[in-house]
């Protein structure tokens, strides 16, 4: 069973670490990629101005998905599992700086819509990958008490989220990729080390 496991964690590392690095260089290095990228994100949505997606998106800011990080952490210590607690933090903490690190190395720009609203980098996109990340770990520390309806509320609100990026025109669909699949990545390798611990 844990060889199993582990052959199936390697192949998921695996997996998400291709399609970041293939997605990395061709933002870098491929004008067709990006030309239609560019495409895909004019096509995809056409509305910007609801309110809905202004609220999903501050509700999702990183920095908030650190706060509710802050308090799933006091909850799991007043339940008396402060190890879970840490690696809940420490789990946020590395994905999120791994994130800002890609940001900062492909240094790839906002989409022109999105250039006078807010400043950085567009790739990976920070709202997807901590509201992914948060969602995992949600579904690793609850899913066995809550089941089916947290795994579809997390996907429903997951989505809300992809979607109102892609809405506001602040990241292209490469972005939201590239961050769900490091989050991925980032959550393998908590997962095992969460497995060692317990």
């Amino acid at each position: 069973m844990k060889v199993k496991l582990k052959l199936h964690c390697l192949i998921q590392l695996l997996i998400s670490a291709l399609i970041l690095l293939g997605l990395i260089f061709n933002i870098r290095n491929s004008r067709l990629f990006n030309f239609y990228d560019h495409l895909l994100h004019h096509k995809l949505v056409k509305n910007r101005d609801g309110k809905i997606w202004k609220v999903i998106t501050v509700l999702n800011e990183p920095k908030v998905i650190v706060v509710w990080d802050f308090l799933l952490a006091g909850l799991l210590v007043l339940f008396h599992h402060p190890w879970l607690a840490l690696w809940s933090l420490g789990t946020l903490a590395v994905t999120d700086a791994v994130g800002i690190f890609l940001k900062h190395s492909v240094k790839r720009k906002r989409p022109l819509s999105m250039r006078t609203y807010r400043d950085g980098y567009s790739f990976p996109s920070g709202h997807v990958l901590s509201a992914t990340i948060m969602s995992l770990m949600l579904w690793q520390i609850f899913g066995h008490i809550m089941g089916i309806w947290l795994l579809i509320t997390l996907i429903i609100a997951w989505g809300l989220v992809v979607v109102s990026r892609l809405n506001m025109r602040a990241h292209y669909p490469s972005d939201v990729l590239g961050a769900t699949t490091l989050a991925l990545f980032c959550f393998t390798i908590a997962q095992q080390l969460l497995g060692l611990a317990f």
